[in-house]
C-alpha cells in the first residue's frame, strides 16, 4: 500500500510497522526543535484510530479531562509558607521511597502551571482535576492560614478558567498535614472532622466563586487499607504480620480511619449545602478507587468471595453514602470492631454526594479463601478472598509496569454496570483511568506509546458501551497528564501521556497526547 501522506498512516496499519523508525524520528525531531523556527513534521499531522470513538459518540455535555494530585506535581514542598503533610515525613526515612527520591521539586507545577494548562487546551481537553494542598492552606491543619498558598490556587484557577479549562478540585488526596498527625494522631481521632470540615469550608468560601464541582477525598479506601492495615503509606500502622511497622492495629485501625473519613466526607458535604451550594450554584462528590472482582470460577463459594470483594472495596464507602449504614457482609465478618453510625450521623452521610467519582484501573479473578479462627484479624484478610491473574492458563490481560496494574477493559464496563444496578444509577464521573511505563524509558520510547493509545481506546469503547446501557457517566479524566511523583514508586513508574525529562522537567507530549487530541477535536 502507498502512503500518499502522512495523514493516510493509521496507526492501526501494518505500513506503521515499516515506517516507525522514520516517524519517531519525524515526531523527535518536531517535538525537541519545533520551538527553534525550523520546518518539521508535526505527530498532530498523523491519523490516529479512535476506534470509531469521538466528542459525538458521547452524551452531551460529557466532559473530557486530566488528573493529577498536589503532592505529586507541585513541588515548592517547603516553601511559600507549606506546612508538612504526612507524606513529607515519610519520603524523609530511608527506604520507604524508591531510589530515596522525594517530591521537594516534583514536576514543578508551582511555577510552571501556565505551560501545563496550556498543554490540556492544545490537546482539547474540556477540564482539569487537581487537588488542593490542606498544609499549603493551613500549615498547621487548621488555625493560621498562609495566604501565599490561597495565591497559588487563586493563580491555576484563574488561569484555567482564562483558556477554557473547567477546575475540578480535590481536597485531600492522601496529603494529612502533619501537624493533626502529630497533634491527635490524624485520622484515628474523630477530631480531623471538624478540622477537615474547616478546612473544606475555607476552602469553598475562598474559590467556590469559581470552582464549581468539588471532591472530598481521593481514595479513602486506599489512605484506610494501606496506611492502617499493611503499612505501606503514611502513616505506616499495622498489625506485625501484615507490614513492617513499629504500631498499629489492624484489626481495628483500618474501620476506625474509614469511619472518620466517611463523616468528614459528610461534614464537607453538609457545609457546601448549608452554606454556599445554593449561591455558588456547584455540586459535590467523592472519589472511590474500585477494581473489578471477577469470580474464578462458577461456584457458589467464588461468586460470594467476588462479592465480599466488591463489598470491602466500594461498598465500605458507597454503601454508607447511598444506604446509610455498612454493606450486611463488613457487619457480619467484622461485628463489634466495625463502627456504627449514630441516627444524627446516618442523617447526614446518607445521600451525602451529587455524583461519585470512579477510579478504574483493573480488575483481577477472585477465588474463596476462608481464614482460620486463629488467624491474626486484618482488613485485607478479612475478605476472606483470594486472588488470581489467570484462569485456565489465560492470563486476565497484559500487565503494566506497576505489578498491580492488569489491561481488562471489560473490567471497567462491569464496574459502572455494578454501580448502576446496585446504588442506583448516580451520578459517575470517570476519575481516574491509565497506565504506566517504567521510570527509565528513553524519550523516543516514551514518546511512542502506541501500547497507551490502544489501553485508552479499549476502555473508552467499554465505557461508551456501559454508558449505551444505561450506566449515568457524564465525565471522564486520564490518569496523569504528566508523569509525576508515583507515591512510593516515585520516578519508577510513569503514568502521563505528557512525558517529563526529570533533568530539566522538560514536558513532551507522547503519542497517546496526540490521540485524545484527535478524540477530542471539536467538529
Amino acid at each position: 500500500m502507498m502512503v500518499r501522506s502522512m495523514r493516510d498512516l493509521s496507526l492501526s496499519s501494518p505500513c506503521w510497522v515499516v515506517l516507525n523508525s522514520f516517524l519517531l524520528l519525524l515526531i523527535l525531531l518536531n517535538v525537541t526543535h519545533a520551538s527553534s523556527g525550523g520546518s518539521s513534521v508535526s505527530p498532530e499531522s498523523i491519523r490516529f484510530d479512535t476506534g470509531g470513538l469521538s466528542r459525538d459518540s458521547f452524551p452531551k455535555g460529557f466532559v473530557f479531562g486530566t488528573a493529577t494530585s498536589a503532592y505529586q506535581v507541585e513541588g515548592m514542598a517547603k516553601k511559600d509558607g507549606r506546612g508538612p503533610s504526612i507524606w513529607d515525613i515519610f519520603v524523609s526515612i530511608p527506604g520507604n521511597i524508591a531510589n530515596n527520591a522525594t517530591a521537594d521539586v516534583a514536576v514543578d507545577q508551582y511555577h510552571r502551571y501556565k505551560e501545563d494548562v496550556d498543554i490540556m487546551k492544545h490537546l482539547n481537553f474540556d477540564a482539569y482535576r487537581f487537588s488542593i494542598s490542606w498544609s499549603r492552606i493551613f500549615p498547621d491543619g487548621a488555625g493560621k492560614v498562609n495566604w501565599r498558598g490561597v495565591a497559588y490556587y487563586n493563580r491555576l484557577i484563574n488561569y484555567m478558567l482564562k483558556q477554557g479549562i473547567t477546575p475540578y478540585a480535590n481536597l485531600y488526596h492522601y496529603d494529612l498535614p502533619y501537624a493533626l498527625e502529630k497533634k491527635y494522631k490524624g485520622l484515628l481521632s474523630q477530631n480531623v472532622v471538624k478540622d477537615y470540615a474547616d478546612f473544606a469550608d475555607f476552602c469553598f468560601k475562598t474559590f467556590g466563586d469559581r470552582v464549581k464541582n468539588w471532591m472530598t477525598f481521593n481514595e479513602p479506601r486506599v489512605i484506610a487499607a494501606l496506611g492502617y492495615d499493611n503499612g505501606v503509606i503514611p502513616p505506616g500502622r499495622c498489625s506485625k504480620p501484615f507490614g513492617n511497622c513499629t504500631q498499629g492495629d489492624s484489626s481495628t485501625e483500618p474501620y476506625i480511619v474509614a469511619h472518620h473519613l466517611i463523616l468528614s466526607h459528610a461534614a464537607a458535604v453538609q457545609r457546601y449545602r448549608q452554606k454556599y451550594q445554593q449561591q455558588q450554584k456547584g455540586r459535590i462528590g467523592i472519589l472511590l478507587d474500585f477494581t473489578w472482582y471477577e469470580p474464578l470460577t462458577d461456584s457458589k463459594a467464588d461468586q460470594e468471595a467476588a462479592q465480599r470483594a466488591r463489598d470491602f472495596h466500594l461498598g465500605w464507602f458507597l454503601h454508607p453514602i447511598v444506604y446509610g449504614e455498612y454493606p450486611k457482609s463488613m457487619q457480619r465478618i467484622v461485628a463489634s470492631r466495625l463502627p456504627k453510625f449514630t441516627k444524627s450521623e446516618v442523617n447526614m452521610v446518607k445521600g451525602s454526594m451529587d455524583f461519585v467519582g470512579v477510579n478504574q484501573y483493573t480488575t483481577y479473578y477472585v477465588y474463596d479463601q476462608h481464614i482460620s479462627k486463629n488467624q491474626v484479624r486484618g482488613y485485607q484478610l478479612e475478605w476472606q478472598a483470594g486472588f488470581a491473574y489467570a484462569r485456565n492458563g489465560v492470563p486476565i490481560g497484559p500487565r503494566a509496569h506497576s505489578n498491580w496494574l492488569y489491561e481488562v477493559p471489560w473490567g471497567i464496563y462491569k464496574v459502572l454496570t455494578y454501580i448502576k444496578e446496585h446504588y442506583g444509577n448516580p451520578n459517575v464521573i470517570l476519575s481516574e483511568n491509565g497506565m504506566d511505563d517504567p521510570g527509565n524509558v528513553t524519550l523516543p520510547q516514551a514518546l511512542h506509546d502506541t501500547r497507551r493509545m490502544n489501553f485508552y481506546r479499549a476502555y473508552l469503547i467499554q465505557l461508551k458501551k456501559a454508558i449505551d446501557h444505561g450506566a449515568n457517566v457524564t465525565g471522564y479524566f486520564a490518569w496523569s497528564l504528566l508523569d509525576n511523583f508515583e507515591w512510593t514508586k516515585a520516578y519508577t513508574s510513569r503514568f502521563g501521556i505528557v512525558y517529563v525529562d526529570y533533568n530539566n522537567l522538560k514536558r513532551y507530549p507522547k503519542l497517546s497526547a496526540y490521540w485524545f487530541k484527535t478524540l477530542l477535536s471539536r467538529s
